[in-house]
C-alpha cells in the first residue's frame, strides 16, 4: 500500500473508534431532527447517521457562528466531487474515497446551515441539487478513465453513473408531477458511502488477496449500478402507479 493509503485508513480508523463513545453518551438523547424525519435505508439506519451528525455538530456551530454561507459547502461539494474525479483518474483510489466522503459531508452541512440560520430557499435547494449531480458525475468521469482499458469495468462505471442520475431524475420528476418517491435500495447516500468505502479499502483488500488493484472498487461499482438500476425502475414504476389512480 502506498504511504497515502495508509494515512486515509488510520483517519477512517480514528473516526470509527469515535462510535463507542458516542453509543455512551447517546444513551437517553433524543435523536437528531434532520434524522428523525427521514426514512431509514437498509445501509444507513438512524444510529449510524445520528452518530454522524453527534460527531460533525461542534463542527456545524463554530460554522453557523461564524455565519459561513450555504453557498459555500454547495460549491465545495461539487470541488470534492472533482478533485475525487481527478484522484482516481491518477490512480489515488483511498485519496478519491477521503474526497467523496468530504464532499458528502459539505453536502450535509449546506442543508443544516441553512435551516440552523433560517435561509432556507428554492435558490439554495436548487443548487445543492444540480452541484450533487456534477460532484457525482466528476467523480464516475474518473473512475471511467482509471478503468479504461477494461471494456467490462467501463460498462460498469456507465451503468453506475447513468443509473444514479436516473434515480434523481425519476424524483425530481416524480415532484413536479406531485408524487414524492425517495424510496428505493441505492439512493444517494448510499452511493456516496460504499463507493468511498470501497476506495479506501481497495488497496489493503486487493493487497492481501493478490488481486488486480481496482478489483474490489470495481466490484462496488458493479453493486452500484445494478442496485441503482433497481433503484430508478422501482420509483418509475411507484411514480407511475401513484398518478395512474
Amino acid at each position: 500500500m502506498t504511504p497515502t493509503t495508509y494515512v486515509a485508513l488510520i483517519a477512517a480508523a480514528i473516526v470509527l473508534l469515535t462510535m463507542p463513545l458516542y453509543a455512551i453518551v447517546a444513551r437517553g438523547r433524543e435523536i437528531d431532527a434532520d434524522v428523525a424525519r427521514r426514512p431509514t435505508t437498509f445501509l444507513l439506519g438512524y444510529w449510524i447517521r445520528d452518530w454522524l451528525m453527534w460527531l460533525i455538530s461542534p463542527i456545524e456551530r463554530v460554522f453557523v457562528t461564524w455565519k459561513i454561507s450555504p453557498d459555500f459547502f454547495n460549491y465545495s461539494g461539487g470541488v470534492m466531487g472533482l478533485l475525487a474525479g481527478v484522484a482516481y483518474a491518477t490512480e489515488s483510489l483511498a485519496i478519491g474515497g477521503w474526497f467523496i466522503l468530504l464532499g458528502g459531508l459539505a453536502d450535509i452541512f449546506d442543508g443544516r446551515i441553512a435551516r440552523a440560520r433560517g435561509i432556507s430557499s428554492n435558490y439554495g435547494e436548487f443548487l445543492d441539487s444540480m452541484l450533487d449531480r456534477f460532484a457525482e458525475m466528476f467523480a464516475f468521469m474518473g473512475l471511467a478513465v482509471y478503468f479504461e482499458p477494461n471494456s467490462w469495468a467501463m460498462l460498469a462505471v456507465l451503468l453506475a453513473s447513468g443509473a444514479s442520475m436516473m434515480v434523481s431524475y425519476a424524483r425530481a420528476k416524480g415532484g413536479e408531477v406531485g408524487v414524492d418517491c425517495k424510496g428505493g435500495l441505492m439512493q444517494r447516500a448510499e452511493r456516496l458511502v460504499l463507493l468511498a468505502v470501497a476506495s479506501l479499502l481497495d488497496g489493503p483488500i486487493t493487497g492481501a488477496a493478490h488481486w488486480e488493484p481496482g478489483a474490489f472498487l470495481l466490484t462496488v461499482v458493479t453493486i452500484i449500478g445494478v442496485l441503482a438500476f433497481a433503484t430508478a425502475i422501482y420509483r418509475t414504476y411507484y411514480i407511475a402507479k401513484q398518478l395512474g389512480k
